[in-house]
């Protein structure tokens, strides 16, 4: 398709330029950084005018749409969360833009416990999260606004449905961590750690520096564990709420500037169990007691498997079962495992049976125990349902599917390797039509980054490009979790190049070996994977024809600036460093764009109400790649508006993903 692009909007190109630590830093489109400025604005508003007339002339936007939303028409049905006699869980069907949370007694039909459309007719508000108390009597809930995530926290009486105390603000990622008898909680706010007493005005600061916190009452209600997030590790404190109030408990260190990441939990029989990274970066489970917590007296009972990285873990001790048993979940070659092993002696057992080769969601379980575990199952071609592993016979079955149906065409996946440049092996997932033959469009997708792992999961938007009669790739590139803590180190600080390398060797990979040619090769990443795809994009334009960067980070010398960026530093490196700033020139796509060079069709995708990732990256790079291509082919910006980086209404996210599509079908030729 030719670019019905003749001029694009004028963006003054200032002479800006810094000296930061020797190094001579263009700034050229800084001004772009102030949404409000009135220039800003105008360019804003005609880049909008241009990508809405763009858009219109997309063939099969339309059907890319209406495919999309049938895609999509299958909703969602939650894990189930047990508290007392009553379960909670999120359900959503076709006609639902929002999951909604319904509580259910035992043997009595769920009923609506919150819908966010009744919150707020326009959509524009979301249920970012939620936790009953032990006895489920009540709720916690946070919900943000316009997609900010800047969550206000409010408390829910279950039976009436009555607030009861609330809204506590700036609580963005809050855990809720309810006391015994629901007097009060643990929570998050303004990244400190605290306590709210009900009804009680203000609460209490129980850790005060500002961080990422995890918060854990262990199922007695006596044992409170506190996680802070440093970088790629953490510290871990473990409190006894039997002693003394939760205003003035006392901390105990379970491990303290140690470069390993450790979660922990009390199980029923009194012992604590930490699932770390420490000596093992796949990670391995070990045991202690709750009064001598730290390292040296921790007892290993599960290894690591080097081949499997650990991911999440159930503890089965109901009276019912022979013996108390040990769920232990796993990633092998990006598909989840589920292991089986003995409580009390870590003995391999053998697994819990799952439908495919696909990704498993958190276990839950009663908290009072028992023999049944839940959780959710998802692959490529398999919407998320819940299944139930039962202990006693060693049999999985499906426990809750998703409301909706849909037909789906023959679709398969096949798992190849390419090999990255520095000779390691690099996974990939190519999802196509059966009987794929031939060069075809195709799309390489990716995120490298923050230990995220991509394992097969239902999209509507891998499987509308898919039956249209491309190619989906999904790669797992290093930085990502796939492979444990080692793969995320891998790719992360100095050593992110190896992220980018990845990903062109699989493109180069499948162009070689015959799937796609560059003319017919496209990208796409979000958030990190936007870094990801600015980054190849920049570094190898030659080598794709289209590119969709959403939400993405791109200047890497002001990121920590704005959003979330501060956090960052341990994932990234810091421009405020000599060193790391080399590092951070050496790839920031911002600063990678050169003059007259035949870029690929370039899509940028943003929402205004991003407070993780602030829009100005994509303002920035679009302004840049404007001015420098010769291509003939368009760069444009999409702005999303009453969104942010999380989730939205799933009407929303239909429309962004038809987009998308249709662009990058447009210039790599799938019709």
């Amino acid at each position: 398709m030719n670019s019905i692009v003749t001029t694009y909007p004028v963006a003054v190109r200032d002479t800006m330029v810094e000296r930061l630590h020797g190094y001579a830093v263009t700034d050229p489109y800084r001004w772009l950084e102030e949404p409000d400025a009135p220039a800003t604005v105008a360019w804003s508003a005609a880049q909008d005018a241009l990508w809405h007339r763009s858009a219109r002339s997309l063939p099969g936007r339309d059907r890319f749409r209406a495919r999309i939303n049938e895609l999509s028409g299958v909703g969602m049905v939650g894990e189930p969360t047990w508290r007392g006699r009553r379960r909670f869980f999120l359900r959503r069907t076709a006609q639902q833009d929002h999951a909604v949370l319904y509580v259910a007694e035992v043997d009595a039909e769920p009923r609506i416990l919150l819908d966010p459309m009744e919150l707020d007719p326009s959509g524009r508000t979301t249920l970012d999260g939620w936790q009953p108390d032990a006895d489920g009597r009540l709720l916690g809930y946070q919900v943000s606004r316009g997609g900010t995530e800047e969550a206000e926290l409010f408390v829910l009486d279950v039976d009436t449905g009555r607030f009861v105390d609330g809204p506590l603000d700036r609580c963005r990622y809050s855990p809720v961590a309810w006391v015994a008898g629901g007097s009060g909680f643990f929570f998050v706010r303004d990244g400190q750690v605290r306590f709210h007493r009900i009804g009680a005005p203000g609460d209490v600061v129980v850790l005060g520096e500002p961080s990422r916190y995890g918060l854990e009452i262990s199922a007695d209600q006596r044992w409170l564990t506190i996680s802070r997030l440093r970088g790629a590790a953490n510290d871990l404190w473990l409190a006894d709420l039997s002693d003394g109030t939760p205003e003035s408990m006392q901390l105990s260190v379970v491990q303290h500037d140690v470069g390993a990441r450790s979660v922990a939990t009390v199980g029923r029989d009194g012992r604590l169990y930490v699932i770390t990274t420490l000596g093992g970066a796949s990670g391995r489970v070990f045991v202690a007691r709750p009064t001598d917590p730290g390292p040296d007296h921790w007892q290993e009972l599960v290894p690591a498997d080097p081949a499997a990285p650990l991911t999440d873990f159930a503890i089965l001790d109901g009276p019912e079962l022979p013996r108390p048993l040990l769920l232990v979940g796993r990633i092998r070659q990006a598909a989840s495992e589920i292991h089986v092993h003995d409580l009390r002696s870590g003995e391999w057992l053998g697994t819990v049976p799952l439908p495919g080769l696909g990704s498993v969601g958190t276990m839950t379980t009663h908290p009072e125990g028992g023999h049944e575990v839940w959780f959710s199952y998802t692959d490529n071609t398999t919407p998320g349902a819940v299944h139930r592993y039962d202990a006693r016979t060693g049999r999985t079955t499906v426990w809750a599917e998703p409301p909706g149906t849909v037909d789906l065409a023959d679709t398969e996946a096949q798992c190849l390797t390419a090999t990255s440049a520095d000779g390691t092996p690099i996974a990939m997932t190519v999802l196509t039509r059966t009987g794929h033959e031939g060069p075809r469009p195709t799309l390489v997708y990716g995120y490298g980054g923050f230990g995220v792992s991509l394992t097969p999961t239902y999209s509507s938007l891998a499987l509308g490009w898919v039956e249209a009669g491309g190619v989906f790739v999904t790669v797992n590139v290093r930085g990502g979790g796939e492979h444990g803590e080692g793969w995320h180190a891998s790719g992360r600080c100095e050593r992110k190049q190896n992220v980018f390398d990845d990903f062109i060797a699989a493109a180069e990979w499948l162009v070689a070996h015959g799937w796609t040619t560059p003319a017919q090769l496209g990208m796409l990443g979000e958030s990190n994977g936007g870094l990801l795809v600015g980054a190849v994009l920049t570094q190898r334009p030659e080598l794709f024809a289209a590119a969709v960067c959403a939400s993405p980070v791109l200047d890497m010398v002001r990121y920590e600036r704005s959003g979330l960026g501060p956090s960052w530093v341990d994932e990234f490196g810091s421009a405020s460093d000599p060193d790391q700033l080399g590092w951070l020139l050496g790839y920031s796509p911002y600063h990678r764009v050169r003059d007259s060079v035949p870029y690929p069709a370039v899509l940028f995708t943003v929402s205004e109400g991003d407070t993780r990732v602030d829009p100005w990256h994509a303002r920035k790079t679009c302004a840049a790649l404007q001015h420098a291509t010769t291509s003939g082919r368009p760069v444009l910006l999409r702005v999303e508006r009453d969104v942010g980086h999380g989730r939205s209404a799933v009407s929303r996210g239909v429309a962004l993903a038809a987009d998308t599509l249709a662009f990058l079908a447009a210039y790599t030729g799938l019709t």
